[in-house]
């Protein structure tokens, strides 16, 4: 999908985005879990790059587990930023995070960071260059040996593991309040992101100049991969 049809949708969603997934927030309260104890040998200092940081979702799970942590929120959605910042705000944690309403490629950051997370992001990005281009910039910005956690929504479309999956991520919507038929979803993975096998997305990020990605988490489409920098 083309970055500014993506960057409209979440402008329009912002305000209710926390709302509508919020019946279905064991995924990401999971999700928040395992990068917790991923990144729990950082130093207590660090500083944390969240690229595609929405509603800050992670940065609020991190920045309650580690205190003293800091963090740099990147995302083309000033809409998605301006709910993060609030959040942040009602918390007492703004002052612990920056702000940056654009593209990582876009910005000149004065830092490098001990950890770089981007949750549900490069999902969006068609092109296999343009996917590992993005990749190789989250790289750019990481110190020596830093880590990296990427979640997309990931799957071989038309394999038999997909249409199974497929069914019980429908079912699942429509409990979460959020009902999608088959034929909806389907079309979803076709024309709004481009979904890959779980090895393929592994070799992406491998190619933008990391150690190979180990795979960490899987809740039906969604899977988590997590690994170093490569020096």
């Amino acid at each position: 999908m083309k970055k500014d049809k993506v960057k409209e949708i979440f402008d329009t969603t912002a305000d209710s985005y926390d709302k509508t997934w919020e019946k279905l927030s064991a995924i990401s309260n999971s999700l928040h879990l395992l990068m917790g104890a991923i990144l729990s040998e950082l130093p207590e200092k660090a500083k944390i790059l969240c690229v595609g940081a929405g509603t800050g979702a992670e940065i609020i799970y991190l920045a309650k587990r580690f205190p003293t942590w800091d963090f740099i929120a990147v995302d083309p959605s000033s809409a998605m930023l301006d709910v993060c910042r609030t959040r942040l705000s009602e918390l007492g944690m703004e002052d612990r995070c920056e702000f940056y309403a654009d593209y990582l490629e876009n910005l000149s950051l004065p830092d490098t960071y001990d950890a770089a997370t981007s949750i549900l992001v490069s999902q969006f990005i068609d092109e296999k260059d343009s996917r590992i281009d993005f990749f190789r910039n989250i790289q750019r910005h990481l110190k020596s040996k830093g880590i990296l956690i990427n979640a997309d929504l990931s799957n071989e479309i038309g394999s038999y593991e997909y249409e199974h999956i497929l069914d019980v991520w429908s079912k699942m919507m429509s409990e979460g309040g959020v009902p999608q038929s088959i034929e909806k979803i389907r079309q979803s993975h076709k024309e709004r992101v481009s979904l890959l096998a779980q090895e393929e997305v592994a070799k992406i990020i491998q190619s933008a100049g990391f150690e190979r990605p180990v795979q960490f988490y899987q809740m039906a489409f969604i899977h988590g991969w997590f690994c170093q920098k490569r020096d």
